[in-house]
């Protein structure tokens, strides 16, 4: 017991010693810190009015200009222009024979009309309010689309006939049809196979058809063809 004092004391000793030199640097810190200056207000203060009172005279001189809001940009649409109409050129007038002078009268006054229209060498009998569904898709037509068709085999009424050889000259007549849109088939399959294969090949296909609606089939009358230059034949 009386030999684990002296090492108690000592162990004492030295955490002392070992304390006295922290608390002393952080008095010599605080002792050489040198005293807060407080910042020099008038001199920053002056340019600071200067600025105010100069502030007003640049907002009257310079109006400010009011701010749009942002608005979403508008699509403007845009209303295709009709297809201009290509006019046929001929190198003769039309020729009026006896036959035509005479019965041509007759057929104008008697009314309904019909016509043997051919397109693609496939001849079509329309009348007035017919609809007609082409086998294939007219290209670079749209649905509101006027055509009008030129070349035609017969045209005529109930009672008279007036026939071409082997077309008539367009410029007897007029026959303009509406595009009324685009009709599908039902969509076909098509399985094809060779011998000695067990693979089949199915093949699809689903074509498409241009409507047509007959809007006026018009025989133009000896006046008219007068008028646009026609020649009797004498």
């Amino acid at each position: 017991m009386l030999s684990r004092l002296p090492v108690r004391a000592a162990l004492d000793l030295r955490a002392r010693s070992t304390a006295l030199p922290s608390s002393t640097f952080a008095a010599r810190r605080f002792r050489e810190t040198h005293p807060e200056i407080p910042p020099q207000s008038a001199p920053a203060e002056q340019p600071a009015r200067q600025s105010k009172s100069q502030t007003p005279r640049t907002a009257s001189q310079t109006p400010t200009s009011p701010t749009t809001p942002n608005l979403p940009s508008v699509i403007e649409t845009t209303i295709p222009a009709p297809k201009p109409a290509v006019p046929p050129t001929f190198t003769e007038p039309v020729t009026l024979t006896e036959s035509i002078i005479s019965l041509l009268p007759r057929l104008t006054t008697q009314s309904p009309h019909y016509i043997t229209a051919h397109i693609h060498a496939r001849p079509y009998i329309l009348t007035a309010g017919d609809t007609l569904r082409l086998p294939f898709l007219m290209p670079d037509v749209h649905s509101g689309d006027i055509i009008r068709l030129n070349r035609a085999s017969t045209l005529g009424s109930r009672d008279f006939t007036l026939k071409g050889a082997p077309y008539i000259d367009e410029r007897l007549f007029e026959c303009r049809l509406r595009v009324m849109g685009v009709e599908a088939e039902p969509l076909r399959v098509k399985e094809k196979t060779k011998r000695r294969q067990r693979h089949i090949r199915r093949v699809k296909s689903k074509h498409k058809y241009t409507i047509l609606r007959v809007m006026d089939v018009k025989v133009k009358t000896l006046e008219e063809l007068i008028a646009e230059g026609a020649q009797v034949e004498k």
